[in-house]
């Protein structure tokens, strides 16, 4: 069964509420926890690569057989994990290095095995990961290639004596991040001369305007290939592991479920979800029936 909930789209402002103690618009809306149904709410951060990710892990548990419900585009991380432990959500798509950062800003990158231990020993009871998949999307400085000829830059530590004089932009969570604006000062001693917040879909054409000088783009944006972009090295490793993983709720997912989301974790690797993504953000594909269509050709 596939449902889509009611709140489909809720408003950043009505989920705060719920994370804050308010009235609880799930519970308004007749959705609620989903531990007492039998089904499996998934959800989506707000950027294209989330939703698409739902939509693939919804599509494989519903052809095993599970009951869907799907609440997308929720907003950040800084929103939606507090709607996974409440059991508001079921099943979150992630990124390993992300998610340990969330629960320990202080814990040391490394590969992406030795993330996983450091993110299940620090998720609350109630919390776990599956499996997590080889492909991977990182967080990235992204500059145009002039302005990487123009500074002679290849890795983000080259940005250390130009980048006063620049305009980072990136989504609003990336100033006050570990992994973000506070890394590339304590890290790199980087310090940018203004950080301009931007929706995510917005900070390819920014740059390519010249209304900021470099952008925090994901690695896997299909955006970065087709416009000649160039993503700075991290050889500090401040973006850690990145691999795609399912975070869910513990209770409310069977073993049929874990199974379908497993299976899509070993088939899923870095190239195609870049090619993935270029049909739904490049070629404005819809997400749902580009995930179909992939899990229709491997999986299903």
């Amino acid at each position: 069964m596939h449902k889509r909930l009611a709140l489909i789209g809720l408003p950043l402002t009505a989920v705060l509420l719920t994370a804050c103690g308010g009235s609880d618009p799930y519970e308004e809306e007749g959705g609620g926890d989903a531990s007492g149904s039998g089904e499996v709410v998934i959800g989506s951060a707000d950027f294209p690569e989330s939703t698409l990710l739902a939509e693939i892990y919804g599509r494989a548990m519903e052809a095993e057989g599970v009951d869907v419900a799907y609440q997308l585009n929720i907003g950040s991380r800084e929103v939606y994990y507090s709607q996974i432990e409440s059991g508001n959500l079921s099943v979150f798509p992630e990124y390993n290095g992300a998610i340990l950062a969330h629960l320990d800003e202080d814990a040391p990158t490394g590969s992406g095995e030795e993330t996983n231990r450091r993110v299940a020993e620090a998720l609350p009871g109630g919390l776990e990961i599956l499996d997590s998949s080889s492909a991977e999307n990182k967080d990235s400085v992204t500059v145009t290639s002039e302005t990487a000829e123009e500074h002679g830059l290849d890795s983000i530590d080259d940005l250390a004596g130009v980048a006063d004089g620049m305009t980072l932009g990136g989504p609003p969570e990336f100033e006050t991040r570990q992994q973000g604006v506070v890394g590339l000062s304590e890290v790199y001693g980087v310090e940018f001369g203004e950080f301009r917040s931007l929706d995510v879909a917005l900070l390819t054409q920014a740059l390519l305007d010249g209304d900021i000088q470099a952008a925090n783009l994901f690695t896997t944006d299909p955006q970065i290939a087709v416009e000649d972009l160039v993503v700075l090295e991290d050889p500090e490793n401040l973006f850690g592991a990145q691999n795609i993983t399912p975070l869910i709720n513990s209770e409310q997912v069977d073993d049929t479920a874990r199974a379908a989301l497993n299976a899509v974790s070993a088939a899923l690797t870095t190239g195609t979800l870049t090619r993935l993504n270029e049909r739904v953000v490049v070629q404005n594909e819809n997400a749902a029936d580009v995930a179909q269509e992939w899990l229709e050709e491997g999986l299903v």
